[in-house]
């Protein structure tokens, strides 16, 4: 591990760094924060030590800057061939009235979980919270395929933060090369600017939070070369949500479904869809320094998301060992703004249903549509009509800026609220279908589709004549086209609510 830290400790005050030193846990040093007239700290991380009594001087903040480079654009600082970031907080003056000065480390393994992905040639696009490890995962990423892979690596470096400050790279890139940019605004630049002039096969970029820069992915991607970047963002669903960066893994448009796609998806009409393929071939959630979620295919998962079809991450660990585990994380059905009927309360549903059927109570929603719905779609679902055995309590947006009583004395005994936009059919039944595929219900409408190809196989594998399941009109209707399209003959037969489709030879 390089940390180069006596580089940074000796920039402080004399009367902050005795602390420092004495304190014993450099090595798990994150930060040191000076702000004029409050004592210094450090930061650490599971704790904050103040480093002195004293308050920060204007002449301490003075005596730090004069130690190191010059700030940029950004108000971010290094000193020379170190990886440690200096940011400045200015007053409207300009003149610098704070400083966080933070550890930049190289930790060789760091990789580890995701070596396999990093060398397979994949786009790699890593999300996660600041100080989760991602440019210190950059860093490593480049040494790897430069040195090991011997690939030609060029570092698109905004704040000199992967390679360090000064005009000659940290040893920790390896053979990477690295390109400075001159001011954020033009890092977009800088990364066509990198393919067009040097021949890269893989460009490493961190911190892309611009539509330019979106845009600048997507034509290097198109070029044939291996991106790998952080983003701002803590998971894929975050992604999806912004406006900004959702090109990176594909883009969402509003589509009009016309009638019978709508019936058929049993959604509303408008709904969101993917635009074009995805930048990035493969997202990567950073949890911990040793724990990851990796989406493998970025366009399946995202398409599942719009839909509010489950999505299962695949879960790699790395133990003291060094020894990487992978698991399935549980499915989890991730409603969005533009394509799910609730608001909820919490990012994913967190009530635990009693029995097999989840108890639902109406208020100020639309009891009659509710049962309708439930029965025609035969979902694991009761509606009640007492708050004592209800699970969920559903209610409207109208309802629940008002927070009557009722719904006051839910929130208070732990029942879990979900409040739908509007109270209209759509609405209601895109949050019962995604309430109903946690508990593993399957569409209606999937399943007849499915009878009726099965059905269609055994006539042409020799059947005369195969009945199906009873169904409604347009669901019929469905299993009708299926056999046309195999050339096979369908009729109805039987009255309602027990008509169903035979389908013969003709």
């Amino acid at each position: 591990m390089f940390d180069d830290l006596e580089a940074l400790v000796g920039a402080l005050p004399q009367y902050v760094q005795a602390p420092l030193r004495e304190g014993g846990s450099l090595d798990e040093l994150l930060e040191v924060v000076l702000d004029l007239g409050r004592p210094p700290e450090a930061r650490f991380p599971e704790r904050e030590v103040v480093l002195a009594p004293g308050e920060v001087t204007e002449e301490d903040i003075q005596h730090v800057v004069a130690r190191i480079g010059d700030f940029g654009d950004d108000n971010r600082a290094g000193i020379e061939r170190t990886l440690h970031r200096i940011s400045a907080i200015r007053n409207r003056r300009g003149k610098i009235v704070g400083l966080t000065c933070r550890v930049g480390r190289a930790v060789f393994g760091t990789i580890r979980v995701i070596d396999d992905l990093v060398r397979s040639g994949k786009s790699i696009l890593l999300l996660g919270r600041p100080g989760m490890g991602k440019t210190t995962m950059l860093r490593e990423v480049a040494r790897v395929l430069a040195d090991d892979v011997r690939k030609r690596v060029i570092i698109v470096d905004t704040s000199n933060e992967i390679a360090g400050d000064g005009d000659i790279p940290h040893p920790a890139i390896g053979r990477a090369r690295r390109m400075q940019v001159v001011t954020p605004a033009l890092q977009h630049a800088v990364m066509i600017e990198a393919v067009e002039n040097h021949m890269p096969q893989v460009i490493i970029i961190d911190e892309m939070g611009t539509e330019l820069e979106a845009a600048a992915a997507r034509t290097i991607a198109e070029r044939g070369v291996q991106l790998i970047a952080t983003a701002h963002g803590n998971t894929l669903s975050n992604l999806v949500l912004n406006p900004t960066l959702s090109d990176l893994i594909g883009g969402i448009q509003t589509v009009t479904l016309g009638d019978e796609e709508a019936r058929r998806r049993r959604t509303q009409k408008s709904v969101l869809e993917r635009k074009s393929p995805p930048t990035f071939d493969v997202v990567v959630e950073i949890q911990s320094w040793d724990r990851v979620a990796v989406h493998d295919d970025v366009a399946r998962v995202v398409d599942a998301m719009l839909r509010g079809m489950p999505v299962s991450p695949e879960i790699r660990s790395s133990d003291g060992r060094g020894e990487v585990t992978v698991s399935r994380e549980a499915p989890a059905t991730t409603l969005l703004p533009g394509n799910g009927a609730v608001e909820a309360q919490g990012e994913r549903f967190e009530f635990q249903p009693a029995g097999d059927r989840i108890r639902v109570l109406p208020f100020g929603v639309n009891r009659g549509r509710l049962v309708q719905t439930v029965q025609a779609g035969r979902m694991p679902i009761e509606v009640v009509d007492r708050m004592e055995r209800a699970e969920i309590l559903l209610t409207t947006k109208q309802f629940f800026r008002k927070m009557p009583r009722m719904l006051r004395n839910a929130e208070e005994s732990g029942k879990s609220i979900f409040v739908l936009r509007n109270n209209t059919p759509p609405q209601i039944r895109d949050f019962l279908t995604g309430l109903s595929r946690e508990r593993g219900w399957e569409d209606p409408v999937v399943t007849a589709v499915r009878e009726a190809e099965n059905a269609t196989r055994q006539v042409q594998e020799g059947e005369d004549t195969v009945t199906l399941t009873p169904q409604m009109a347009y669901i019929r209707r469905l299993q009708h086209q299926i056999a046309q399209e195999s050339s096979l003959a369908s009729t109805s037969v039987g009255r309602e609510p027990n008509r169903r489709v035979t389908i013969s030879r003709r």
